[in-house]
Protein backbone atom coordinates (compact mmCIF):
# COMPACT_ATOMS: atom_id res chain seq x y z
CA UNK A 1 0.00 0.00 0.00
CA UNK A 2 1.43 3.33 -0.66
CA UNK A 3 2.37 5.90 1.97
CA UNK A 4 -0.92 7.89 2.71
CA UNK A 5 -3.26 5.14 1.08
CA UNK A 6 -6.15 4.44 2.96
CA UNK A 7 -7.36 0.53 3.18
CA UNK A 8 -10.80 0.58 1.36
CA UNK A 9 -13.05 0.03 4.43
CA UNK A 10 -16.73 0.11 2.53
CA UNK A 11 -18.87 -2.77 3.68
CA UNK A 12 -18.47 -5.98 1.97
CA UNK A 13 -21.43 -8.35 1.45
CA UNK A 14 -19.93 -10.90 4.07
CA UNK A 15 -19.11 -7.85 6.28
CA UNK A 16 -22.75 -6.78 5.97
CA UNK A 17 -24.14 -10.42 6.94
CA UNK A 18 -22.14 -10.59 9.59
CA UNK A 19 -23.00 -7.17 10.72
CA UNK A 20 -26.76 -7.91 10.70
CA UNK A 21 -25.74 -10.09 13.78
CA UNK A 22 -23.55 -7.82 15.52
CA UNK A 23 -24.94 -4.79 15.12
CA UNK A 24 -28.36 -6.14 17.04
CA UNK A 25 -26.55 -8.23 19.63
CA UNK A 26 -26.54 -6.55 22.24
CA UNK A 27 -30.00 -5.25 22.61
CA UNK A 28 -31.79 -8.82 21.10
CA UNK A 29 -34.13 -10.22 23.15
CA UNK A 30 -33.65 -14.23 23.62
CA UNK A 31 -36.54 -15.17 21.75
CA UNK A 32 -35.66 -12.98 18.58
CA UNK A 33 -32.53 -15.52 17.95
CA UNK A 34 -34.20 -17.55 15.75
CA UNK A 35 -35.82 -14.59 13.51
CA UNK A 36 -32.26 -13.01 12.64
CA UNK A 37 -30.62 -16.58 11.85
CA UNK A 38 -33.33 -16.81 9.54
CA UNK A 39 -33.19 -13.26 8.22
CA UNK A 40 -29.54 -13.86 7.75
CA UNK A 41 -30.02 -17.10 5.87
CA UNK A 42 -32.22 -15.80 3.49
CA UNK A 43 -29.60 -13.03 2.46
CA UNK A 44 -27.06 -15.87 1.95
CA UNK A 45 -29.66 -17.65 -0.12
CA UNK A 46 -30.77 -20.07 2.14
CA UNK A 47 -33.86 -21.94 3.55
CA UNK A 48 -35.07 -24.07 6.13
CA UNK A 49 -32.39 -22.98 8.64
CA UNK A 50 -32.71 -24.34 12.22
CA UNK A 51 -30.92 -24.25 15.65
CA UNK A 52 -31.00 -27.69 17.23
CA UNK A 53 -29.92 -27.76 20.86
CA UNK A 54 -29.09 -30.84 22.68
CA UNK A 55 -31.51 -32.22 25.28
CA UNK A 56 -30.20 -32.41 29.03
CA UNK A 57 -30.28 -36.41 28.47
CA UNK A 58 -27.70 -35.75 25.44
CA UNK A 59 -30.20 -38.23 23.50
CA UNK A 60 -31.42 -35.36 20.81
CA UNK A 61 -30.57 -32.20 19.42
CA UNK A 62 -33.98 -30.33 19.99
CA UNK A 63 -35.56 -27.94 16.97
CA UNK A 64 -35.42 -24.27 18.66
CA UNK A 65 -38.23 -22.60 17.82
CA UNK A 66 -38.59 -18.85 16.77
CA UNK A 67 -40.75 -17.34 13.67
CA UNK A 68 -38.23 -17.88 10.53
CA UNK A 69 -36.99 -21.04 11.58
CA UNK A 70 -38.20 -24.29 10.29
CA UNK A 71 -39.45 -27.06 13.27
CA UNK A 72 -39.56 -30.57 12.60
CA UNK A 73 -38.98 -33.33 15.54
CA UNK A 74 -36.29 -33.65 17.64
CA UNK A 75 -33.25 -35.88 16.01
CA UNK A 76 -31.29 -38.59 16.95
CA UNK A 77 -27.64 -37.13 18.19
CA UNK A 78 -26.12 -40.92 17.53
CA UNK A 79 -28.58 -41.05 14.29
CA UNK A 80 -28.55 -38.39 11.93
CA UNK A 81 -26.77 -35.64 10.32
CA UNK A 82 -26.66 -33.43 12.66
CA UNK A 83 -25.92 -35.61 15.78
CA UNK A 84 -22.51 -36.45 13.54
CA UNK A 85 -21.94 -32.78 13.33
CA UNK A 86 -22.92 -32.30 16.95
CA UNK A 87 -20.34 -35.31 18.31
CA UNK A 88 -17.57 -34.61 15.98
CA UNK A 89 -17.81 -30.64 16.09
CA UNK A 90 -17.46 -30.98 12.51
CA UNK A 91 -19.46 -29.54 9.64
CA UNK A 92 -21.34 -31.96 8.01
CA UNK A 93 -23.13 -31.63 4.65
CA UNK A 94 -25.49 -33.64 2.62
CA UNK A 95 -26.96 -33.24 -1.09
CA UNK A 96 -30.58 -33.79 -1.62
CA UNK A 97 -33.11 -32.95 -4.17
CA UNK A 98 -33.96 -29.54 -2.51
CA UNK A 99 -29.72 -28.92 -3.10
CA UNK A 100 -27.39 -29.11 -0.07
CA UNK A 101 -28.16 -29.14 3.48
CA UNK A 102 -25.30 -27.91 5.41
CA UNK A 103 -24.65 -28.31 9.33
CA UNK A 104 -22.96 -26.24 11.25
CA UNK A 105 -21.64 -26.82 15.00
CA UNK A 106 -22.31 -24.27 17.16
CA UNK A 107 -19.25 -24.18 19.41
CA UNK A 108 -18.40 -21.95 22.78
CA UNK A 109 -15.15 -22.59 24.12
CA UNK A 110 -15.18 -26.04 22.87
CA UNK A 111 -18.21 -26.82 24.49
CA UNK A 112 -20.77 -27.86 22.06
CA UNK A 113 -24.23 -25.69 22.07
CA UNK A 114 -25.78 -27.31 19.63
CA UNK A 115 -26.09 -27.70 15.51
CA UNK A 116 -26.97 -24.58 12.99
CA UNK A 117 -28.65 -25.93 9.98
CA UNK A 118 -29.39 -24.80 6.33
CA UNK A 119 -30.04 -25.48 3.01
CA UNK A 120 -28.39 -23.81 0.03
CA UNK A 121 -28.13 -24.35 -3.88
CA UNK A 122 -24.91 -25.26 -3.80
CA UNK A 123 -22.26 -24.59 -1.56
CA UNK A 124 -18.93 -23.37 -2.17
CA UNK A 125 -15.83 -22.28 0.15
CA UNK A 126 -17.40 -18.66 0.59
CA UNK A 127 -19.96 -20.34 1.83
CA UNK A 128 -18.69 -22.43 4.20
CA UNK A 129 -16.22 -19.09 5.73
CA UNK A 130 -19.28 -17.33 6.37
CA UNK A 131 -21.70 -19.86 7.74
CA UNK A 132 -18.73 -20.82 10.06
CA UNK A 133 -18.30 -17.53 11.02
CA UNK A 134 -22.00 -16.81 11.34
CA UNK A 135 -22.46 -20.10 13.26
CA UNK A 136 -19.78 -19.23 16.16
CA UNK A 137 -21.62 -15.48 16.37
CA UNK A 138 -24.92 -17.30 16.96
CA UNK A 139 -23.47 -19.89 19.32
CA UNK A 140 -22.08 -17.12 21.56
CA UNK A 141 -25.22 -15.44 21.44
CA UNK A 142 -26.92 -18.50 22.73
CA UNK A 143 -24.87 -18.46 25.31
CA UNK A 144 -24.68 -15.01 26.43
CA UNK A 145 -29.11 -14.77 26.27
CA UNK A 146 -29.60 -18.12 27.78
CA UNK A 147 -29.86 -16.44 31.43
CA UNK A 148 -31.97 -13.95 30.71
CA UNK A 149 -34.63 -16.71 29.78
CA UNK A 150 -36.49 -19.57 30.11
CA UNK A 151 -36.75 -20.53 26.25
CA UNK A 152 -33.39 -22.37 26.11
CA UNK A 153 -33.75 -24.54 29.37
CA UNK A 154 -37.92 -25.38 28.14
CA UNK A 155 -36.66 -26.27 24.42
CA UNK A 156 -33.76 -28.62 26.21
CA UNK A 157 -36.28 -30.79 28.21
CA UNK A 158 -38.43 -33.50 27.25
CA UNK A 159 -39.55 -34.73 30.75
CA UNK A 160 -39.88 -33.08 34.10
CA UNK A 161 -36.69 -32.10 36.24
CA UNK A 162 -36.48 -31.93 40.45
CA UNK A 163 -35.80 -28.98 42.28
CA UNK A 164 -32.78 -30.51 43.17
CA UNK A 165 -31.55 -30.98 39.66
CA UNK A 166 -32.70 -27.16 38.18
CA UNK A 167 -30.29 -26.84 41.70
CA UNK A 168 -27.05 -28.79 40.33
CA UNK A 169 -28.33 -27.96 36.82
CA UNK A 170 -27.47 -23.75 37.51
CA UNK A 171 -24.49 -24.91 39.51
CA UNK A 172 -22.30 -26.63 36.80
CA UNK A 173 -20.01 -25.19 34.79
CA UNK A 174 -20.52 -25.94 30.41
CA UNK A 175 -20.22 -30.01 30.23
CA UNK A 176 -17.00 -29.33 28.08
CA UNK A 177 -14.03 -27.25 27.55
CA UNK A 178 -11.91 -28.17 24.59
CA UNK A 179 -8.83 -25.84 24.49
CA UNK A 180 -4.87 -26.31 22.77
CA UNK A 181 -3.41 -27.84 26.04
CA UNK A 182 -6.03 -29.70 27.61
CA UNK A 183 -9.83 -30.73 27.25
CA UNK A 184 -12.86 -31.26 29.89
CA UNK A 185 -15.56 -32.96 29.92
CA UNK A 186 -18.53 -34.10 32.10
CA UNK A 187 -21.85 -35.78 32.27
CA UNK A 188 -24.58 -36.21 35.09
CA UNK A 189 -27.06 -39.15 35.30
CA UNK A 190 -29.89 -39.13 36.00
CA UNK A 191 -30.24 -36.17 34.17
CA UNK A 192 -33.67 -34.96 35.48
CA UNK A 193 -33.37 -36.27 38.96
CA UNK A 194 -29.86 -35.75 39.50
CA UNK A 195 -28.94 -34.64 43.35
CA UNK A 196 -25.86 -34.77 45.34
CA UNK A 197 -23.24 -35.10 42.73
CA UNK A 198 -21.82 -32.07 40.75
CA UNK A 199 -18.27 -31.32 39.27
CA UNK A 200 -16.51 -28.12 38.76
CA UNK A 201 -13.65 -26.70 36.73
CA UNK A 202 -11.82 -23.48 36.19
CA UNK A 203 -8.60 -22.52 33.53
CA UNK A 204 -6.71 -19.90 35.49
CA UNK A 205 -3.30 -19.07 33.64
CA UNK A 206 -1.89 -22.17 33.25
CA UNK A 207 -3.22 -24.43 35.41
CA UNK A 208 -6.21 -26.45 35.56
CA UNK A 209 -8.19 -26.76 38.76
CA UNK A 210 -10.92 -29.48 38.81
CA UNK A 211 -13.45 -31.13 41.21
CA UNK A 212 -15.74 -33.86 41.58
CA UNK A 213 -18.37 -34.52 44.54
CA UNK A 214 -20.67 -36.58 45.89
CA UNK A 215 -22.61 -35.71 48.62
CA UNK A 216 -24.35 -37.84 50.57
CA UNK A 217 -28.18 -38.92 50.83
CA UNK A 218 -30.11 -38.17 47.84
CA UNK A 219 -33.07 -35.44 46.84
CA UNK A 220 -33.08 -31.65 48.09
CA UNK A 221 -30.94 -32.42 51.02
CA UNK A 222 -27.92 -33.71 48.93
CA UNK A 223 -28.58 -30.92 46.79
CA UNK A 224 -28.38 -28.14 48.93
CA UNK A 225 -24.89 -30.24 50.74
CA UNK A 226 -23.46 -30.16 46.95
CA UNK A 227 -24.49 -26.41 46.50
CA UNK A 228 -22.68 -25.55 49.69
CA UNK A 229 -19.55 -27.70 48.87
CA UNK A 230 -18.84 -26.32 45.41
CA UNK A 231 -19.43 -22.92 46.61
CA UNK A 232 -16.57 -23.68 49.62
CA UNK A 233 -14.50 -24.74 46.89
CA UNK A 234 -15.24 -21.88 44.44
CA UNK A 235 -14.00 -19.49 47.22
CA UNK A 236 -11.19 -21.67 48.46
CA UNK A 237 -9.95 -21.79 44.80
CA UNK A 238 -10.47 -18.27 43.68
CA UNK A 239 -8.19 -17.05 46.85
CA UNK A 240 -5.59 -19.16 45.58
CA UNK A 241 -4.65 -21.18 48.12
CA UNK A 242 -3.23 -24.98 47.98
CA UNK A 243 -5.38 -28.49 47.72
CA UNK A 244 -4.50 -29.01 51.70
CA UNK A 245 -5.72 -25.58 52.28
CA UNK A 246 -8.96 -26.04 49.86
CA UNK A 247 -10.17 -29.46 51.63
CA UNK A 248 -9.74 -27.84 55.40
CA UNK A 249 -12.12 -24.98 54.42
CA UNK A 250 -14.56 -27.10 52.18
CA UNK A 251 -14.36 -29.07 55.12
CA UNK A 252 -15.11 -26.90 57.99
CA UNK A 253 -17.86 -25.07 55.61
CA UNK A 254 -19.92 -28.22 55.02
CA UNK A 255 -19.71 -28.93 59.28
CA UNK A 256 -20.61 -25.94 60.07
CA UNK A 257 -23.93 -25.87 57.93
CA UNK A 258 -24.57 -29.64 58.16
CA UNK A 259 -22.97 -30.47 61.22
CA UNK A 260 -20.57 -33.62 61.55
CA UNK A 261 -23.00 -36.40 60.64
CA UNK A 262 -23.18 -35.52 57.23
CA UNK A 263 -20.34 -35.53 54.57
CA UNK A 264 -19.29 -35.13 51.08
CA UNK A 265 -16.84 -37.29 49.57
CA UNK A 266 -14.71 -35.43 47.20
CA UNK A 267 -11.25 -35.10 44.41
CA UNK A 268 -10.07 -32.31 43.93
CA UNK A 269 -6.77 -31.80 41.32
CA UNK A 270 -4.63 -29.14 39.79
CA UNK A 271 -2.76 -29.95 36.49
CA UNK A 272 -0.18 -27.89 35.27
CA UNK A 273 -0.79 -27.77 31.41
CA UNK A 274 2.48 -26.86 30.55
CA UNK A 275 4.18 -29.82 32.02
CA UNK A 276 1.58 -31.84 32.05
CA UNK A 277 2.10 -32.42 36.03
CA UNK A 278 -1.10 -33.06 37.71
CA UNK A 279 -1.78 -32.99 41.90
CA UNK A 280 -4.81 -34.62 43.81
CA UNK A 281 -5.94 -34.78 46.84
CA UNK A 282 -8.62 -37.53 47.48
CA UNK A 283 -11.42 -37.52 50.70
CA UNK A 284 -13.20 -40.61 50.71
CA UNK A 285 -13.52 -40.78 46.93
CA UNK A 286 -12.95 -43.43 44.37
CA UNK A 287 -9.92 -43.45 42.83
CA UNK A 288 -9.79 -41.84 39.36
CA UNK A 289 -8.79 -43.99 36.19
CA UNK A 290 -5.51 -43.08 33.98
CA UNK A 291 -5.64 -43.91 30.54
CA UNK A 292 -2.89 -44.21 28.02
CA UNK A 293 -2.49 -45.15 24.56
CA UNK A 294 -6.55 -45.38 24.86
CA UNK A 295 -6.35 -47.65 27.33
CA UNK A 296 -7.37 -48.16 31.19
CA UNK A 297 -3.28 -47.92 32.27
CA UNK A 298 -4.58 -47.65 36.16
CA UNK A 299 -5.95 -46.07 39.18
CA UNK A 300 -4.39 -43.20 40.84
CA UNK A 301 -4.47 -44.79 43.82
CA UNK A 302 -3.39 -42.59 46.80
CA UNK A 303 -4.00 -42.08 50.29
CA UNK A 304 -7.20 -40.48 51.49
CA UNK A 305 -8.84 -38.16 54.37
CA UNK A 306 -11.83 -38.19 55.17
CA UNK A 307 -15.00 -37.15 53.33
CA UNK A 308 -15.45 -33.38 53.31
CA UNK A 309 -17.52 -32.35 56.44
CA UNK A 310 -15.87 -35.26 59.12
CA UNK A 311 -13.11 -33.25 59.92
CA UNK A 312 -10.34 -35.57 58.22
CA UNK A 313 -6.49 -34.87 59.51
CA UNK A 314 -4.90 -32.64 56.76
CA UNK A 315 -4.70 -34.40 53.47
CA UNK A 316 -1.27 -35.67 51.81
CA UNK A 317 -0.63 -34.60 48.13
CA UNK A 318 -0.29 -37.11 45.78
CA UNK A 319 1.81 -36.39 42.01
CA UNK A 320 1.99 -37.72 38.46
CA UNK A 321 3.24 -36.87 35.37
CA UNK A 322 1.13 -36.98 32.98
CA UNK A 323 1.98 -37.93 29.20
CA UNK A 324 0.57 -36.46 26.18
CA UNK A 325 -2.41 -37.52 24.86
CA UNK A 326 -3.19 -38.82 28.50
CA UNK A 327 -6.97 -38.85 29.71
CA UNK A 328 -7.55 -38.94 34.13
CA UNK A 329 -11.47 -40.14 34.44
CA UNK A 330 -13.47 -39.58 37.55
CA UNK A 331 -16.18 -40.95 38.57
CA UNK A 332 -18.57 -41.05 41.54
CA UNK A 333 -19.40 -44.43 43.46
CA UNK A 334 -23.32 -44.70 41.50
CA UNK A 335 -21.68 -45.56 38.57
CA UNK A 336 -19.95 -48.98 39.75
CA UNK A 337 -22.38 -49.51 42.76
CA UNK A 338 -25.38 -50.11 40.83
CA UNK A 339 -26.88 -53.45 41.54
CA UNK A 340 -28.16 -54.21 38.11
CA UNK A 341 -30.23 -57.41 39.02
CA UNK A 342 -30.20 -55.98 43.00
CA UNK A 343 -27.74 -58.50 43.94
CA UNK A 344 -24.23 -57.99 42.01
CA UNK A 345 -22.69 -54.52 41.77
CA UNK A 346 -21.88 -53.23 38.23
CA UNK A 347 -18.37 -52.89 39.18
CA UNK A 348 -15.51 -50.90 38.41
CA UNK A 349 -14.12 -54.45 35.94
CA UNK A 350 -16.97 -53.50 33.68
CA UNK A 351 -16.41 -49.77 33.33
CA UNK A 352 -12.73 -49.97 32.46
CA UNK A 353 -13.97 -52.81 29.66
CA UNK A 354 -16.52 -50.10 28.37
CA UNK A 355 -13.75 -47.68 28.76
CA UNK A 356 -11.84 -49.45 26.62
CA UNK A 357 -13.74 -50.52 24.32
CA UNK A 358 -14.79 -46.76 23.46
CA UNK A 359 -11.04 -45.62 23.59
CA UNK A 360 -10.31 -47.34 20.55
CA UNK A 361 -12.77 -44.65 18.13
CA UNK A 362 -10.04 -42.32 18.84
CA UNK A 363 -13.11 -39.70 19.66
CA UNK A 364 -12.72 -36.79 21.47
CA UNK A 365 -13.61 -36.55 25.47
CA UNK A 366 -16.79 -34.88 24.96
CA UNK A 367 -17.89 -37.29 22.78
CA UNK A 368 -15.83 -40.64 24.61
CA UNK A 369 -17.53 -39.19 27.69
CA UNK A 370 -21.32 -39.04 26.03
CA UNK A 371 -21.04 -42.10 25.38
CA UNK A 372 -19.51 -43.84 27.94
CA UNK A 373 -22.31 -42.68 29.96
CA UNK A 374 -25.01 -43.98 27.76
CA UNK A 375 -23.12 -47.41 27.02
CA UNK A 376 -22.76 -48.05 31.20
CA UNK A 377 -26.52 -47.32 31.67
CA UNK A 378 -27.76 -49.44 29.06
CA UNK A 379 -24.79 -52.01 30.35
CA UNK A 380 -26.47 -51.62 34.24
CA UNK A 381 -29.99 -52.82 32.51
CA UNK A 382 -30.97 -48.66 32.25
CA UNK A 383 -30.98 -48.77 35.85
CA UNK A 384 -29.71 -45.32 37.54
CA UNK A 385 -31.15 -45.67 41.60
CA UNK A 386 -28.47 -43.36 42.61
CA UNK A 387 -26.29 -40.59 40.70
CA UNK A 388 -23.72 -41.46 38.20
CA UNK A 389 -20.98 -38.93 37.32
CA UNK A 390 -18.15 -38.67 34.67
CA UNK A 391 -15.44 -36.33 34.27
CA UNK A 392 -12.98 -36.82 32.00
CA UNK A 393 -10.11 -34.97 31.43
CA UNK A 394 -7.17 -34.99 28.69
CA UNK A 395 -3.71 -33.03 28.22
CA UNK A 396 -3.19 -32.60 25.31
CA UNK A 397 0.34 -30.96 25.88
Amino acid sequence: MMPGRRADRSESFGEALLGAVLDRAHELPPHLIGPVVADVAERLGGRRPQVLLQDYGQLMLVPLPGEGLAGGVPQLIDDSDAGRCFLDAVCVEVSDDDGVRIHLPLLDGGDQVGVMAVTLDRVDDHDRRLLHRISGLVADLLVTKHGYSDLFFATRRDEPMSVAAEIQWSLLPPLAMIMPRVAVAGILEPAYDVAGDSFDYALNGDILHVVMIDAMGHGLDAATMATVAIGAYRHARRAGIGLSEIYDFMDRAVAKQFGLEHFVTAQMMQLDTTTGRIQWVNAGHPPALLIRNHRVAGRLDAPTTLPVGLGGAEPRISELGLERGDRVLCFTDGLVEEHKMSRVEFGEHQLITCVNQLERTGRGVRAVTRALSHTLKRARGGHTTDDATLLMVEWRG
